[in-house]
């Protein structure tokens, strides 16, 4: 007896396997959809170059639409690649670390700590090539110096790094010396000894007690006890010298052609004036409460009561900080309103291109739900989204989003719609007139133009009709009963999947 069940449920799986549902195309090729939650969903329309199959739910994902090609293991690898352009792309455990490819360049970066890129030249067979592990271990190309090499903290020569023209040190702090703009700093056990030298300029250190610069007619520097006494001129060839002094917290000051500031026992008060545009401002216990009037922008803040900022193109305000937030964006390109409480807790924003006369609006309620409604009108709504309100990215909605959404619903304005629950265990799919629906495995349901196909228990009971002619099939036996009736007037549709819900109104 036992060895009997053993038998008829592996005929049923069979059987249930090799009764996939079929649909011709508009141009008469077959499109297919075969089902068996939560194992396999396999889903394909020749007439849109389209095919998808979804193992274990979102696990696994392989689906190709033209020549675009993806291929993933959630959460482990996302994988695109599209031949017309010979590019490929992949993240792995986003957003740990990603791999691209495209004829000009290669690039590998792991945290964005270990990065290996590779550009091709315009020369053939010519490549540039630099590898980091940052900050132990960097390696590129300098179109003046050639090849260099950093191997912290032992040795190393960097060009064009870390806003310097040359940084070389030797057993890091012991020796250092850096090249910005024709001045040249040497550093004995950074950052306390130091010497400057350059054309026409020199200077020294012993940090924090005492040190000074100057170049001949362009500026002269000097502290002592940083940050407690410091004193500058810079800009002395320019049109706008400058003189800075701070006794910090007591007393700061800057004073210039174009601007004025003060500051009174930092943070509790002080002012600012800028005489090219007449902006001024004023602070009192700073951020706490400030004043801005001019050209630039206008501010009032009082927090955590209100804050507004003005600029020309912008507006922000907060309401009992961080409560509410009320901020826009206005130009000739670009608009953008945007409501938030809570920072993320939720937000409803609403972009526009006036010059393209498109629109798009994203609300998101953390941790619930998400809805969006593109540029072209089609809305989405899925839940739950622990991540999406927080971090809207890309990544997150192609390698993690999949795995948590219990529900998802697109549909546009000309009434048509998807919806797929607990990653097609219930899916529903409208199109035009067209329908299609299935609650596994209990009840698979599908119209289409004149015909219609209604299964109960994966096949265990199929009805089928095509114009005048009826088919039925009863307990997966492999034959049908067939006969002709009157013609009924049916529509439907091919029902969606996971690749329906993601791309099927995607161009």
């Amino acid at each position: 007896m036992k060895c009997f069940r053993l038998l008829f449920l592996a005929s049923l799986v069979t059987l249930v396997a090799a009764s996939p549902l079929r649909a011709a195309d508009g141009d008469g090729r077959e499109g297919t959809i075969f089902t068996f939650w939560p194992l396999i969903d396999y889903r394909e329309s020749p007439a849109e170059e389209f095919s998808n199959l979804s193992i274990l739910g979102p696990l696994i994902k392989i689906q190709r639409q033209g020549d675009e090609a993806v291929t993933a293991i959630r959460p482990l690898v996302y994988r695109t690649s599209v031949e017309r352009n010979d590019s490929v792309g992949a993240s792995i455990i986003y957003p740990l670390a990603s791999v691209t490819s495209s004829p000009e360049q290669w690039n590998l970066q792991v945290l964005q700590l270990f990065q290996v890129n590779e550009f091709r030249r315009d020369e053939p067979g010519e490549t540039e090539d630099t590898s980091m592990l940052f900050p132990l271990y960097i390696r590129g190309e300098s179109s003046e110096h050639g090849t260099y090499t950093s191997v912290f903290p032992f040795y190393g020569t960097l060009y064009n790094r870390l806003f310097r023209d040359e940084i070389h040190y030797v057993l890091f702090p012991l020796y250092g010396r850096t090249v910005a703009k024709g001045t040249t700093t040497r550093h004995y056990l950074y950052p306390f000894f130091a010497t400057i030298e350059g054309q026409e300029e020199s200077g020294w250190q012993f940090w924090p007690l005492y040190g000074r610069s100057s170049g001949e007619g362009r500026y002269d520097k000097q502290f002592v006890l940083w940050p407690l006494y410091l004193k500058e001129r810079t800009g002395l060839d320019t049109d706008n010298p400058t003189e800075r002094l701070t006794m910090f917290p007591f007393y700061a000051s800057t004073e210039s052609p174009r601007l004025s500031s003060r500051s009174y026992l930092w943070p509790f008060t002080g002012w600012s004036s800028d005489h090219a545009t007449g902006q001024e401002e004023r602070y009192y216990l700073w951020p706490l409460i400030m004043t801005a009037r001019g050209e630039k922008r206008e501010v009032d803040r009082f927090l955590p009561f209100y804050s507004r900022e003005q600029t020309r193109e912008s507006a922000k305000q907060w309401y009992l900080w961080p409560l509410f937030n009320h901020d826009e964006i206005t130009s000739d390109t670009y608009c953008r309103d945007r409501d938030r409480l809570l920072f993320f807790l939720y937000s409803d924003s609403i972009e526009r291109w006036p010059i393209d006369g498109a629109e798009r609006r994203t609300t998101a309620l953390w941790p619930l739900f998400t809805f969006h409604r593109n540029e072209r009108g089609v809305k989405s709504f899925s839940f739950p989204a622990p991540l999406e309100p927080l971090t809207p990215r890309e990544g997150i909605e192609q390698n993690w989003a999949p795995l948590w959404r219990l529900y998802i619903q697109k549909w546009n304005d000309g009434g048509d719609s998807a919806v797929s629950f607990l990653w097609n265990l219930y899916w529903h799919e409208k199109r035009g007139n067209d329908v299609a629906y299935e609650v596994f495995p209990l009840l698979a349901y599908r119209t289409q133009g004149e015909g219609s196909d209604v299964s109960i228990l994966k096949g265990f009971v199929r009805y089928r009709s095509s114009g005048d002619k009826r088919m039925l099939r009863l307990f997966w036996l492999p034959f049908d009963l067939e006969w002709t009736g009157n013609s009924h007037e049916v529509r439907g549709v091919a029902p969606p999947g996971e690749t329906r819900i993601e791309a099927r109104y995607e161009p």
